[in-house]
């Protein structure tokens, strides 16, 4: 399989002055058919980057009611270094909306990739798992 081609996108780096939720090595046993990391793996870490922020936030539980966009913009690769970032775009009554971007970085060249965009609306639930107020401080 050859190596994917960034082609003639501009170098990026990670956010600065933003410190990643999560960071995560995917392995082969995580890749598709076609060697590429799968999907549904980088959606998982998406939903689990997103609710860092949304737990705290409520400061509780919180359940993934929709996923508002998600857009796949450059493979991961077996052993790129994922960093997900991940900030609340919006706080409703019950709900809080989450933006998540990934970045991979790229082996020993150690170029940068935006891979993901995704927004994530969470709602806050008591201990019976029913919506309940987002409180904020």
């Amino acid at each position: 399989m050859q190596p994917y081609d960034e082609g003639d996108e501009p170098p990026i780096s990670l956010p600065a002055g933003r410190e990643a939720v999560l960071r995560v090595v995917p392995m082969p046993s995580d890749v598709n058919p076609t060697g590429d990391i799968f999907g549904g793996w980088i959606m998982a870490q998406v939903d689990i980057a997103g609710s860092i922020p949304a737990f705290r936030l409520a400061r509780g539980r919180v359940a993934t009611v929709a996923v508002n966009s998600f857009v796949f913009k450059q493979p991961v690769l077996v052993g790129d270094i994922v960093s997900f970032y991940a900030d609340v775009a919006r706080v409703g009554r019950t709900s809080i909306t989450v933006s998540v971007e990934v970045f991979a970085e790229r082996g020993v060249a150690q170029s940068v990739v935006k891979v993901t965009e995704a927004t994530l609306t969470y709602v806050a639930v008591d201990e019976n798992r029913r919506p309940r107020t987002v409180v904020q401080a």
